[in-house]
């Protein structure tokens, strides 16, 4: 027992000094910001062309993330890997694009090969490295440093502490361009339709209550026929109709109240047992001020409404499988 709590105790200091190491390296990288970061934001701006990512090794995964980020904050980039770019995929970079070339030493064989060519064209070139003596900052147009001091790895060699270092000063570059470019909310949802956070900035009630089979009685309905409604529409709820006017709504928890307060209900109908004046929404309303108006009224579900005419119901149920909830 004691050597399995010794253990446990090993592996939370392992992973400690690992959060640590880079903890303190990703801090460091603040003070390592020089006007290349600035100026090459701006080149980004200015140009009318995409971002050409590049890497090898881990670098390339982290060039891909980085490219994956700025694709869904509004900046077009594209990843080419440095091994692939110089047996043929060198034709990815287009004349108006800005590549840059991520590497912690900057000199690889990869990178040094791949940089001239790309300085036969036009191109900026904006190096992600962390040694400026190094031959892709010596031939940059713009540096980001992103030294750090040593990795994680007790050994030196898995590239972890650099690799996070690349990925901050990548998430920093993307959201100063976000920023820049004054890419918005709305915007963002146009480029995620299909999360959560994306539906959660589009959709909206008439969105998910076209879907919704639409329960409804009149005032005088008898109190059978209102239970085999409610059951039939599969939403817990029916709306309560006068000349066309909503006048109230009969919840699955009325049908409850009402079966325990009434041993006979021969005689009962729609008028008897509803609530008036029920909660409403349009359709146009986005689907989480819906969500958030019952969360106000703890209740579960709305009617919708289109100009003063029912058009159905909108269920908590539909909020939560639209991942709005």
């Amino acid at each position: 027992m004691n050597n399995t709590f010794t253990s446990a105790q090993r592996i939370i200091e392992l992973a400690k000094r690992t959060i640590e190491i880079e903890r303190n390296a990703i801090g460091h990288l603040a003070e390592l910001l020089t006007t290349d970061f600035p100026d090459a934001a701006n080149c980004i701006i200015a140009s009318k062309g995409r971002v050409i990512i590049s890497g090898i090794g881990k670098s390339a995964i982290i060039a891909s993330k980085i490219v994956a980020t700025l694709n869904s904050t509004g900046t077009p980039a594209i990843f080419m890997h440095a091994g692939d770019a110089i047996h043929g995929d060198l034709g990815t970079i287009q004349d108006n694009d800005v590549v840059i070339c991520i590497s912690k030493s900057g000199s690889t064989p990869e990178i040094k090969m791949l940089i001239p060519l790309i300085k036969r064209g036009n191109n900026k070139l904006i190096a992600m490295t962390g040694n400026l003596d190094s031959f892709l900052a010596k031939q940059a147009d713009y540096v980001l440093n992103t030294y750090v001091e040593k990795e994680a790895c007790p050994n030196g060699l898995a590239p972890t502490t650099s690799t996070t270092a690349q990925l901050v000063i990548g998430d920093a570059l993307a959201i100063v361009l976000l920023n820049l470019k004054g890419f918005s909310s709305t915007d963002f949802a146009k480029y995620h339709p299909g999360g959560s956070l994306g539906k959660r900035l589009y959709l909206r009630v008439a969105d998910i209550a076209k879907n919704n089979q639409i329960p409804r009685v009149d005032t005088d309905t008898d109190i059978k026929k209102v239970i085999v409604e409610i059951s039939k529409k599969m939403l817990g709820v029916t709306a309560v109709l006068q000349d066309e006017k909503i006048v109230g709504i009969i919840t699955d928890g009325d049908i409850r109240r009402m079966l325990n307060k009434h041993d006979n209900i021969k005689g009962l109908s729609a008028k008897d047992i509803m609530t008036a004046n029920p909660q409403t929404v349009e359709m146009d309303t986005l689907a989480l001020k819906a969500l958030e108006l019952m969360q106000k009224k703890g209740i579960s579900q709305l009617l919708a409404m289109d100009k003063g005419q029912y058009k159905g119901v909108i269920h908590l149920h539909n909020l939560i499988n639209e991942g709005i909830l």
